[in-house]
């Protein structure tokens, strides 16, 4: 069992920088996969952006490609994801997501353990 406890959102205007951080509780973190998902008002949950459980390995959305950063500490139990040239878009209450799963997944449904969600707004 993992828990999972994302921070770092706020409010930035477009072109700027946020780094989110997801810290999970427990000794075997280094075994799950991790995600990022995002959901934006009235809009279902995306997929953002995942990582493999050694870090080798990573998937984005093809809308942040280029501009987030996922990458993960396993020493420190915490996962992030780093997020440049944001725009109004972007707006969203983002989420990190854990599974003893596939190595690596972009599917929610992959994901049983979810933190519960920093809100990010970017203005224009």
């Amino acid at each position: 069992q993992v828990q999972l406890v994302e921070s770092g959102g706020g409010l930035v205007q477009a072109g700027g920088s946020l780094r989110l951080s997801c810290a999970a509780s427990g000794r075997t973190f280094s075994n799950y996969a991790m995600g990022w998902f995002r959901q934006a008002p009235g809009k279902e949950r995306e997929f953002v952006a995942s990582i493999r459980w050694n870090g080798d390995t990573t998937y984005y959305a093809d809308s942040v490609k280029g501009r987030f950063t996922i990458s993960r500490d396993n020493a420190k139990n915490t996962v992030y994801l780093l997020m440049n040239s944001l725009k109004p878009e972007d707006t969203a209450v983002y989420y990190c997501a854990a599974t003893l799963g596939p190595p690596i997944a972009t599917l929610e449904g992959v994901y049983n353990h979810w933190g519960q969600g920093t809100q990010v707004t970017v203005s224009s």
